[in-house]
């Protein structure tokens, strides 16, 4: 089986996001790069798979030179191969930015087609149905279990508390969420042999698109301060009344 796992290089933001001075883009200056949880997801997934029913997985994803190394991490989970959809560095939205991975995609032996279930930076939830609808491919997106069947995946997803199963002929596109599995740590040999791997490259050309970005705005915190009732048994009717307006004292 051909699986071909679409990722995207995003920022490793563990403090204060903070956005850069036109308005236009997070500042990453300080910041390292990963890619999205859902994303490492669904590369284990594809490495789960094939190694059950046999076959190659391959990671693709469209960014700047940089993002090879993001796609050298995928390898040293156990993917066989990479394509980087090398950009000069301006942003790519939805839709071109599926248009880049449809494009290639029908280029590849490509059975199944998975993607995170949304960007980490983003979340626009876009770019794999937009895939599905430009290749003709059936698609279920926020997939918590995939399990083979004689025609292809039985894709199933939570909903409202209840449980929705799709059955998904082959070729595929599917959606995975953060907790389909536990991904695995890289081993010392898959290290060495993504460090050693060549990345095939290609150079989609930008499109524009019809949405415009006016500005990023991050939201406003919520203020939290803490209050000293007092200390000792001074402190007392303080935390009795305190307890009384939460409803605790009876």
């Amino acid at each position: 089986m051909e699986i071909v796992v679409c990722v995207k290089r995003v920022p490793m933001v563990g403090g204060r996001i903070v956005v850069t001075a036109d308005g236009q883009d997070v500042d990453t200056r300080m910041s390292g790069f990963t890619v999205s949880p859902h994303e490492e997801c669904a590369v284990e997934e594809a490495v789960q798979i094939a190694e059950r029913e046999g076959g190659r997985v391959t990671v693709l994803t469209l960014g700047p030179p940089e993002a090879a190394d993001q796609l050298r991490d995928m390898l040293s989970l156990g993917a066989q191969q990479a394509m980087l959809l090398e950009t000069d560095g301006r942003e790519w939205g939805p839709v071109s930015t599926a248009a880049a991975i449809a494009g290639a995609v029908r280029e590849l032996p490509c059975d199944l087609l998975l993607f995170g279930n949304e960007a980490a930076d983003t979340g626009g939830y876009q770019v794999g149905v937009r895939v599905a609808h430009a290749l003709g491919r059936p698609v279920a997106t926020g997939i918590k279990k995939l399990t083979r069947t004689d025609a292809g995946f039985q894709a199933s997803r939570e909903y409202r508390g209840m449980q929705e199963t799709y059955e998904l002929p082959l070729p595929a596109v599917v959606s995975v969420k953060e907790g389909i599995n536990l991904p695995r740590y890289p081993s010392l040999p898959g290290r060495l042999r993504a460090k050693r791997a060549t990345i095939e490259v290609s150079h989609p050309q930008w499109q524009p698109e019809g949405l415009r970005k006016r500005r990023l705005r991050v939201p406003e915190e919520t203020r939290k301060r803490a209050e000293v009732l007092g200390s000792g048994v001074d402190a007392v009717p303080a935390l009795v009344n305190l307890l009384d307006e939460l409803g605790v004292l009876s």
